[in-house]
């Protein structure tokens, strides 16, 4: 299959950069952009509608979970590949729940990365190789009726979760998110609720348990 565009975050420059390289050496495949955020990453597949995004996990602001998710909902045409450290059950579960056509690790050969970016092309699902055997049969099992970790709050909820674990202040995600510093609090509220947490530090504890951002960040 020929004619694959892809657009790539990473918000690891050498690491993009090197992704980028590689990519540019498959045949048929075309990097329209890269970019080292989520947010930027939605602005960029709303203008190019690539083929394919193929999306760090771990990116600041706006993960590559939610991003995919968007993606899914606001251009469905495009299709995502996650790129992971991680072959854990619970990172692989929630990338698909996500709207993922493809799960990735890090350390993939580029002859991988192509057979992965031609087949996710094709409308088919991805998943390495390296991932267990035992991961991928429970996930096959349980994808449509399981329900993750974040599936309890809305977009929003995520996305201040993530601001939250993040280290941003009140007025720091406010002014990102452009809404009222009230409008945060109310949400911080009920994701507080809604995970039955009760303080920041367990919010912090919770998001790194669960991948949305790494711990030594």
């Amino acid at each position: 299959m020929s004619g694959i565009r892809v657009l790539l975050a990473d918000d690891h420059a050498l690491v993009r950069s090197g992704i980028r390289m590689v990519l540019q050496t498959l045949e048929g495949v075309q990097v329209v952009a890269d970019t080292q955020d989520g947010r930027r990453a939605l602005e960029l597949v709303e203008t190019l509608r690539p083929d394919i995004a193929l999306l760090d996990i771990s990116m600041p602001g706006l993960n590559g979970i939610e991003t995919a998710i968007r993606i899914r909902s606001r251009f469905p045409q495009t299709r995502v590949v996650i790129l992971s450290m991680h072959a854990g059950e619970d990172y692989v579960s929630q990338a698909f729940r996500a709207g993922a056509s493809g799960y990735l690790l890090k350390d993939a050969t580029p002859m991988e990365l192509d057979l992965a970016l031609r087949a996710v092309a094709r409308g088919e699902t991805y998943l390495s190789p390296r991932v267990s055997g035992g991961v991928v049969e429970k996930y096959l099992q349980s994808v449509d009726l399981a329900a993750g970790p974040l599936d309890v709050l809305t977009s929003r909820q995520r996305e201040i979760l993530q601001l939250i674990a993040e280290g941003r202040s009140t007025k720091q995600m406010a002014a990102q998110l452009g809404v009222s510093i009230k409008t945060v609090e109310t949400h911080r509220a009920l994701l507080m609720r809604r995970l039955g947490i009760h303080d920041l530090a367990g919010l912090v504890r919770f998001a790194v348990r669960i991948g949305m951002v790494q711990g030594d960040r």
